[in-house]
């Protein structure tokens, strides 16, 4: 059978996530033991993993066969969730399969069958009618979004689909909607319903509006960071060259940031977040790629300073603050004359004018050329701080380990000093170069 703890963590390493949400944790046990669940969770709070983490506890490595089922609203969605799998690295074959892609690539790729299945109704049901699989394994069945495939009207094909399946034990149905009928064809008995919809509890998240007088929202976005003052949060940007536009302008007013988005190495994205997490930088500028899925923590704001195309965008970037018990704030950046898009509630504009001081951060990083390859340990990193640069254990902050590198936090005013006194050191038998990231 399926995959342990360790796999699991292996699971979310890969995945860049730190840990599960109390929803997904939930959901697990929940889809493990129960026969029927219903997960009703807003978008953009994990509802993927929290059941694909489970299905990978249930099936047969063994066993050649379909053993899941997908069926989704949209093409989107089967390509997103295929990919997913695929990043999990579970070892188990998934194929997506929709309408507008070639029938006969589908025919190559189902010759091996996918242990997971994934596709909209309408294309599955081709399939099923012309026998290209064995059903008799397919044991789990997951209607993902199964509100939007109804009102998509697919009511007839998911009846076909369903009732061509006659061994199902197992049936998740996820919704970011309430009060979704359930049709009778699906049998859903006696299900567990996991409702998280209203837990977003929407008074933690204090959505603001600032209004910029110009269509250049640049000096407000100024004054706004000097009206927050000195806490860490995420500034996002619809595009790349926002970003590059919006860091220089942060430099130039001499505010600490880090620069995350699509067009950047994978290296630098990374270190952008290590700097984020350690306190050096105090402002995250990114793209929607940040709004999901990266390991950062809890933060008191975030700006939209281009506003968000899509409610999922909206709802994504929101999601980073205001997290479990803390309260945040939502920043919505508009020019006068902007059109808010109308998931957004107009609200009268708020007054900016009180300047916080803003403080150059306590914290900055340093670079080591060493890493877990050369046998070097948290501690061992933390040794040589204390013992020969003589830094205090407050005086000591994060510290992330790489394969062949690793990153502290030091005071800002001791780095100059700490790279003099220990650049060449050597850590276990390596050694090594540190400089100022």
């Amino acid at each position: 059978m399926g995959h342990s703890q360790k796999d699991q963590q292996d699971i979310l390493n890969k995945l860049n996530i730190g840990a599960l949400n109390p929803m997904q944790e939930q959901a697990l046990l929940a889809i493990e033991h129960a026969e029927n669940t219903i997960l009703l969770s807003p978008t953009g709070t994990g509802k993927t993993l929290a059941f694909l983490l489970p299905l990978l506890k249930i099936l047969e490595i063994q066993l050649e066969a379909v053993q899941a089922l997908i069926i989704v609203p949209t093409r989107e969605l089967a390509i997103q969730i295929e990919q997913v799998v695929r990043e999990m690295g579970s070892g188990f074959k998934v194929n997506a399969v929709y309408g507008g892609r070639p029938m006969s690539k589908d025919k190559i790729e189902l010759k091996h069958n996918p242990a997971i299945l994934i596709g909209t109704p309408g294309r599955i049901l081709d399939h099923f009618n012309s026998d290209r699989f064995s059903r008799d394994s397919i044991k789990t069945l997951i209607l993902d979004e199964f509100d939007k495939s109804l009102e998509q009207g697919f009511e007839d094909e998911m009846q076909g689909i369903i009732n061509a399946l006659p061994n199902l034990d197992k049936r998740i149905l996820t919704s970011a909607t309430q009060g979704v009928r359930v049709p009778k064809f699906v049998q859903l008995h006696q299900p567990v319903i996991l409702d998280f919809l209203a837990s977003k509890d929407s008074s933690k998240l204090a959505i603001k509006t600032v209004i910029s007088p110009t269509q250049d929202k640049q000096q407000t976005l100024i004054d706004l960071l000097l009206h927050i003052g000195s806490t860490q949060g995420i500034i996002f940007c619809n595009f790349r060259d926002s970003i590059e536009q919006v860091s220089a302008l942060l430099s130039k007013n001499h505010i600490s940031h880090s620069c995350f988005s699509g067009g950047m190495e994978q290296k630098d994205r990374e270190r952008a977040l290590i700097t984020f997490r350690n306190g050096s930088s105090q402002v995250l500028l990114a793209t929607d790629l940040a709004a999901r899925g990266i390991d950062i923590p809890e933060l008191q704001y975030i700006i939209h300073y281009e506003l968000p195309h899509s409610v999922e965008e909206f709802t994504h970037r929101n999601g980073r603050t205001a997290r479990v018990h803390a309260k945040g704030t939502a920043y919505i950046l508009k020019a006068s004359q902007e059109i808010l898009p109308d998931f957004i509630t107009p609200s009268k504009g708020i007054d900016i004018s009180k300047h916080a001081p803003l403080e150059t951060p306590f914290w900055t990083t340093l670079f080591i050329s060493g890493g877990r390859k050369d046998k070097i340990s948290k501690g061992d990193i933390a040794g040589l701080f204390i013992k020969q640069g003589k830094l205090t254990k407050d005086q000591l902050g994060i510290i992330e380990l790489k394969q062949d590198c690793a990153f502290v936090a030091v005071p800002l005013k001791l780095a100059n000093t700490l790279v003099e006194q220990l650049n060449n050191s050597r850590i276990k038998k390596k050694k090594v170069r540190i400089y100022i990231l």
